[in-house]
């Protein structure tokens, strides 16, 4: 019998792109997944709490015991109109879901908080380990930086995990986010997109990919106190994974570089160094982009 089986997971957000994945991740290892998210939902094992609201995460937390808390909830686009937003969810949301957590009678085994690679902006260069000065360039990055200096508060209460995950992606992520920007225009047989700049390499990972690490973080004890970055550690320019959709449905694109989308001094090269995390879990087989592409086109 697997050591997970029965194990008791509490999941924030799970009705969002990547809850969806994690859900499925932990269920397939024996799991028992609950999760919390703000829209009414009807499965088993939902409870529709806002994270403005202490006491209900409270009560969630005391009825559950979860052994495992995989806190995704958060806003993430980063052309959200409003920034109090950012900072209403990602940092003071994710300080109630402590708070919460910590007064609960049973602590859980483990805490993992998803950060962002956006806490490193657009002005370093190269390979990024977690030792790279943060410099966050929007309001989205500062929340996120400002929840992990926050969740330092609580490490000699709870097992605390942050990952700083950089550019991922996969099925049911929305169309706003780059990536699902230019499989649709192929899926559509578009003739001409718009992008930015598409002379920069960017690192990307496949969802799945994410969660299965994730999953691995929170069964090593030896992860606790630890910031992980979560990347492929490879690099494409966005003019080659324009080639990649072309070789994978013969259609053929017209790229234009809409000077709206360009950003001024933007690095050439952005990648995650994932040697801490690869030290700790050992090396896993990550799904190349080439695969997680055909997976979105089809």
């Amino acid at each position: 019998m697997s050591a997970t089986m029965g194990r008791r997971a509490l999941v924030t957000g799970i009705h969002g792109f990547t809850g969806r994945y994690m859900v499925a991740e932990l269920e397939r290892h024996g799991y028992e997944v609950s999760g919390i998210g703000s829209a009414p939902g009807t499965e088993h094992g939902y409870h529709q709490v806002d994270l403005s609201n202490v006491q209900a995460l409270r009560e969630v937390l005391a009825e559950l015991r979860p052994q495992v808390v995989i806190h995704l909830a958060a806003l993430a686009f980063v052309g959200h109109g409003n920034a109090d937003d950012f900072y209403k969810v990602n940092l003071i949301g994710t300080r109630n879901l402590l708070e919460a957590t910590a007064s609960s009678v049973e602590t859980p085994e483990c805490v993992l908080l998803a950060s962002s690679a956006n806490v490193y902006g657009n002005t370093s260069e190269g390979a990024l380990d977690e030792g790279t000065l943060p410099a966050p360039a929007n309001d989205y990055a500062v929340s996120k930086l400002a929840m992990e200096y926050m969740a330092s508060l609580w490490r000699d209460k709870l097992p605390l995990v942050i990952t700083r995950p950089f550019n991922y992606t996969g099925v049911g992520q929305a169309g706003n986010f780059l990536i699902p920007k230019i499989v649709d225009h192929f899926r559509r047989r578009a003739e001409v997109i718009e992008l930015g700049n598409l002379d920069v390499w960017r690192d990307f990972s496949d969802v799945r990919t994410v969660v299965h690490l994730y999953r691995h973080l929170v069964e090593r004890l030896q992860a606790i106190g630890g910031t992980f970055n979560i990347s492929s550690g490879v690099t494409y320019s966005l003019r080659e994974v324009v080639a990649m959709c072309e070789e994978l449905t013969g259609h053929r694109i017209e790229l234009r570089v809409n000077p709206a989308f360009v950003r001024a001094n933007e690095v050439r090269t952005l990648s995650g160094d994932n040697s801490r995390a690869r030290g700790l879990l050992g090396e896993w087989d990550a799904v190349p982009l080439r695969e997680t592409l055909r997976w979105m086109l089809a």
